[in-house]
């Protein structure tokens, strides 16, 4: 199964992106990405690559339901 997860960018190069959550950090191009990212802008990871950013409030309401989901309690 795959899945994009929202990130928040803690850095930004040339034409990629760091991003973190949950003390996990990923490389990411932003090739697929129309539109500016900032540090502390919110994106959605897939595969390597950001392909959409969302605002702060849809990434943290969206973080909480995969967290509730993939629980390891729920993974027993």
């Amino acid at each position: 199964m795959c899945l994009g997860v929202p990130m928040q960018v803690v850095s930004i190069g040339a034409g990629d992106i760091v991003a973190e959550i949950d003390g996990v950090r990923r490389e990411a191009s932003l090739m697929l990405l129309d539109e500016e990212v900032r540090v502390g802008d919110f994106v959605i990871v897939h595969a390597g690559f950001a392909i959409s950013r969302l605002d702060e409030e849809d990434a943290r309401e969206t973080l909480k339901m995969m967290r509730e989901v993939f629980s390891p309690e729920d993974m027993a």
